[in-house]
């Protein structure tokens, strides 16, 4: 069986870590490099849901996409929430490694994976990485459709294709305009929309997005705005990880098993909806 270095070592060159954002926290958080790694576990968050699920499965190396520490710490005390991660972790000789924006930019990466559930062309990255002479990685990616969809059916299909959460898909823009082409950013995406307008799409799907960001970005423009929850875009990135890591092991003849976690660890529980319409009866007074 491998080791944790070379475990490590094959997910750099998918993910590599010196292409992460200057403020990110990517890379291994806790492991030995010499112990043997037989199963791995794929999820969006180093939660304790997560931990617990890797301890029950036996897995040895858990990989997330969000970091655990994305700013210092003082502590890794077992009364803290991360504290206890930590502890468990290395109780049950668990490793983490965490591949964030690295992965965000990545050619196959995490949009691309989005795009793919979604049975979107990708044309191209949204915001190109400068160093790629390729021109395929970089942020977000600009997709086309295999036939036009009007918002209001382009909605549903993202609500059917993601995994299902409390918010569902939010909808800013004209139901039944025509829609041909499509951004995508997995994750929060509000801080693209200059990106977005350039790129000329009829729509922009990704999530986080705030008030006055999307207000302003329907101001300029007509185009259409869906909103999912931010776990929920990045989650289809697991199962494309996971694949790329089996094919690495088949490749080498590691024989590793590598799960997909499917807990949904989205932070919103629940929805209530409006019981009227919006724009009904106004604001109150």
């Amino acid at each position: 069986m491998p080791r944790l270095s070379e475990v490590i070592a094959a997910l750099d060159t998918l993910w590599p870590p010196e292409r992460a954002e200057g403020w990110d926290a990517v890379g291994t958080v806790c492991g030995e490099p010499d112990q043997e790694i037989t199963r791995v576990l794929f999820a969006v968050d180093p939660v304790r849901e997560i931990v617990d699920e890797a301890v029950k499965l036996g897995a040895n190396l858990l990989v997330t996409h969000h970091p655990l520490y994305l700013r210092g710490t003082t502590t890794v005390a077992a009364d803290t929430f991360k504290g206890r991660v930590v502890h468990t972790l290395i109780k049950n000789d668990i490793a983490l490694h965490v591949a964030h924006t690295n992965a965000d930019r990545a050619d196959p990466g995490v949009s691309d994976a989005l795009a793919g559930a979604l049975d979107l062309r990708v044309v191209r990255p949204l915001v190109p990485d400068p160093t790629d002479p390729e021109g395929r990685r970089g942020l977000g990616r600009v997709c086309e459709l295999d036939h036009p969809l009007t918002v209001r059916e382009l909605a549903a299909r993202a609500a059917g294709r993601l995994p299902a959460t409390a918010q569902g898909i939010r909808v800013a823009g004209d139901l039944e305009a025509v829609v041909r082409t499509v951004a995508v950013s997995g994750g929060s995406g509000d801080g693209l929309f200059d990106d977005v307008r350039a790129a000329g799409v009829d729509a922009f799907l990704t999530a986080d997005l705030r008030h006055h960001p999307a207000s302003e970005a329907r101001a300029h423009s007509p185009l259409a705005l869906l909103d999912a929850a931010h776990w929920a875009t990045e989650w289809p990135w697991c199962e494309l990880a996971a694949a790329q890591l089996d094919e690495i092991s088949d490749r080498k003849g590691w024989g590793l098993r590598v799960h997909v976690s499917k807990t949904v660890t989205d932070p919103w529980t629940a929805h209530a909806a409006s019981t009227e319409t919006p724009n009904a009866m106004g604001a109150p007074n």
